[in-house]
C-alpha cells in the first residue's frame, strides 16, 4: 500500500466565506473518486484543523495499493478535472509526502 498525504494552503487573500466555499468543492469532488480509479482504496478531504496548528487549510490522506496505481491516478482524466478545477487555481502553497505502508 501506499499512502499520499498532500497540505494545501489556500490563496491569502481569500475570505473565510470564500475559502469554506473551496474546501467544500475539493472534498466533494475528491473523495468521489473512490470507485472511480482503479487502485484507489480510500481518500478523505480533511477541512477542519485545530487553530493551533494552522499550516494548511486542508489535507488530502489517500491509500493506493500500490505506487503503479498512485503514478496512474496523477494522470486519471476525472482526478485531472478535479485537480484542475477545484484544486489548483485557489492554492497558493502545497505540500506532498508519500509512503510506503504495510
Amino acid at each position: 500500500m501506499v499512502r499520499h498525504v498532500i497540505l494545501w494552503q489556500l490563496k491569502e487573500d481569500y475570505s473565510p466565506e470564500k475559502k469554506a466555499a473551496v474546501k467544500a468543492d475539493i472534498r466533494r469532488g475528491l473523495e468521489a473518486l473512490v470507485g472511480v480509479v482503479p487502485g484507489l482504496v480510500s481518500l478523505r478531504v480533511y477541512t477542519a484543523g485545530l487553530s493551533t496548528s494552522k499550516n494548511a487549510d486542508a489535507m488530502l490522506d489517500a491509500v493506493f495499493t500500490d505506487a503503479a496505481a498512485l503514478a496512474a491516478y496523477a494522470g486519471h482524466p476525472a482526478h485531472l478535472a478535479v485537480a484542475n478545477g477545484a484544486v489548483r487555481p485557489h492554492v497558493q502553497h502545497r505540500a506532498c509526502f508519500d509512503l510506503e505502508t504495510d
